[in-house]
């Protein structure tokens, strides 16, 4: 049995989605100033690092991060190597080895941008059509290795909508780097947020 975690660390001064707040973390309580433990106070938005999409970030009504099935988050799927791929679409998929999976997650050229300094508008990413056949195909969850699993500022977010209006989970900025393609176990937990759009989750593989 061989883990792998899929995780990206968080940090300050890792790169988030233009617009979003960054991340920081700052000490509240500390035993070098005579306070009985250490205790730090986070700032971050619900979508940063390695992050799920629930429907609600995008559809009225959809369901929030605490209300998805576990069996969603959990279970076994395939990590597919796209590198070189410009954009994954309906054909790249048709040709990937999928098979049966219900989890699907792209390991792409983006596994080089997530250590930049600055976002990148150019990343790969997922094409309408390529939302529409994993639909068809019955996937339940989907992620990618940048913070976006569409392109930069697509008109009426189409890929999302597709995506979340089925059920599908999205799964962004997963830190794939040096995994090997193939069949794994993959753990989804994102923090358990009442009422959230979204929340920072902890991805592991299991082959």
């Amino acid at each position: 049995m061989t883990l792998y975690d899929a995780t990206l660390p968080m940090r300050e001064g890792m790169i988030t989605f233009p617009g979003d707040p960054p991340f920081r973390i700052e000490t509240f309580f500390e035993t070098r100033k005579g306070d009985p433990f250490n205790l730090a106070l986070l700032h971050m938005g619900t979508h940063l690092g390695t992050h799920v999409d629930p429907p609600a970030h995008y559809l009225e009504g959809g369901a929030t991060v605490d209300q998805v099935p576990l069996d969603v988050l959990v279970g076994p799927g395939v990590l597919l190597d796209l590198r070189g791929q410009s954009s994954i679409n309906r054909k790249t998929l048709e040709n990937a080895p999928i098979g049966d999976a219900r989890r699907v997650l792209f390991r792409t050229d983006n596994e080089t941008l997530l250590g930049a300094p600055r976002f990148r508008e150019d990343f790969t990413a997922l094409t309408e059509d390529g939302a529409r056949y994993l639909v068809k195909r019955g996937v339940r969850l989907v992620g990618i290795d940048y913070l976006s699993i569409e392109q930069y500022m697509n008109p009426g977010a189409p890929v999302h909508r597709t995506l979340l209006g089925a059920g599908v989970l999205v799964v962004e900025g997963l830190h794939l780097r040096g995994i090997p393609p193939g069949a794994y176990e993959i753990f989804c937990l994102p923090l358990r947020i009442e009422g959230a759009d979204g929340a920072p989750a902890r991805v592991i593989l299991r082959g």
